[in-house]
């Protein structure tokens, strides 16, 4: 097959080139520029170069074509936009989900058949998740790595999308991979793995947030009395569950609600105060791969990436939506956060969470 390979200068695509071109495949490797470096190098040093300069040296170790593609024009109306926009509403969104559906396997596969048509028979990634293609669709699997299982991210994909994936390193362990780059002696063998969001690189959250939306101080006020205890910079740096960076004494304090309207924070020494403990939320416009879920059926739920999955019953809701019941609370769920459910090892979908 003819495969296009995302290739950003890390350890795990760069065994995935090497994997999918030892299967036979024949790869063209594309680097994607979505980096906003024009208007964030006042922030700090973007790694962006050196990403490249690392992506380039895989290609021409392997042998294949290395093209750049920018698309960071598309990456801040479909991702950037939005991610203020959730924020200025006082919820909690996550860009990566949106940067895999909406530009790796949707702006980028766009550009590709505007330029070349159907060249490209499909998309490989050094996303650690499994696809399984059968004749009655294509379905998502877990990584056999728990930790590094990146489904949380790629629930949002659509059937379309998931049919052209090839995920390499769904099968491997992260050490295998690391133990594979070392011994074929890659380039990116002893990188470290990049952290955050995938736009910011060593970019500071909160300096990118304050460079998009300024400072609004208010009050930090204690949610069962109302007296304020202290003041924020503004509501859209904090989030639900949050302890650390409040600056108050007498605590630990968590941060329990946010009122946008009177740019308040609302914080308790009880974690679950005032709503109680999170384990009752709505997804009303859940996403799903490959089938819907009808009826009431037990799952296994992850709230944030990483290996942990609380069970959960979800039954039928409004305008078919969601209501999603956990059995163990989560003080930490915020609106606006992804809830991905889970039958099994098959990721089945997801939405953003709601509790009203």
């Amino acid at each position: 097959m003819r495969v296009a390979l995302l290739l950003s200068g890390g350890v795990d695509s760069s065994v995935a080139l090497h994997l999918l071109r030892e299967a036979g495949h024949d790869v063209t490797a594309f680097y994607l520029k979505i980096w906003l470096e024009d208007e964030l190098a006042y922030l700090g040093d973007c790694p962006w170069e050196e990403d490249l300069d690392f992506a380039r040296a895989v290609a021409e170790q392997q042998g294949v074509a290395l093209e750049v593609l920018s698309l960071q024009t598309t990456y801040h109306r479909r991702v950037v936009a939005e991610l203020l926009d959730e924020l200025r509403a006082g919820r909690t969104p996550s860009p990566d989900i949106w940067c895999n559906q909406r530009i790796k396997f949707g702006a980028f596969v766009e550009a590709l058949e505007e330029r070349a048509g159907n060249a490209f028979d499909a998309i490989g990634s050094g996303h650690y998740a499994r696809v399984e293609h059968a004749a009655g669709g294509s379905r998502l699997l877990a990584a056999v790595d728990p930790v590094k299982d990146q489904t949380y991210f790629l629930h949002q994909l659509r059937q379309s999308q998931l049919a052209r994936c090839l995920f390499p390193l769904g099968d491997w362990p992260k050490e295998r991979v690391r133990e594979e780059a070392a011994r074929r002696g890659l380039p990116t063998a002893g990188r470290r793995d990049s952290q955050g969001i995938c736009f910011l690189g060593k970019l500071d959250y909160d300096s990118f947030v304050r460079a998009h939306l300024g400072e609004a101080p208010g009050p930090i006020v204690e949610a069962e009395t109302g007296r304020e205890l202290g003041r924020h910079r503004g509501y859209w740096f904090h989030t639900l569950g949050q302890r650390r960076g409040l600056g108050l004494s007498g605590g630990p304090w968590y941060v329990v609600a946010k009122n946008p309207a009177a740019n308040e924070v609302r914080v308790s020494r009880d974690a679950g105060s005032p709503r109680g403990p999170s384990q009752r939320f709505l997804l009303p416009h859940p996403h799903w791969i490959h089938q819907d879920v009808v009826g009431e059926e037990e799952l296994e739920v992850k709230v944030r990436h990483g290996p942990q999955r609380i069970g959960a019953t979800v039954h039928p809701g409004p305008a078919g939506g969601l209501r999603v019941e956990l059995t163990v609370p989560d003080p930490g769920i915020a609106p606006g956060q992804f809830a991905v459910l889970y039958r099994g090892e098959e990721c089945l979908g997801g939405g953003a969470i709601s509790f009203a």
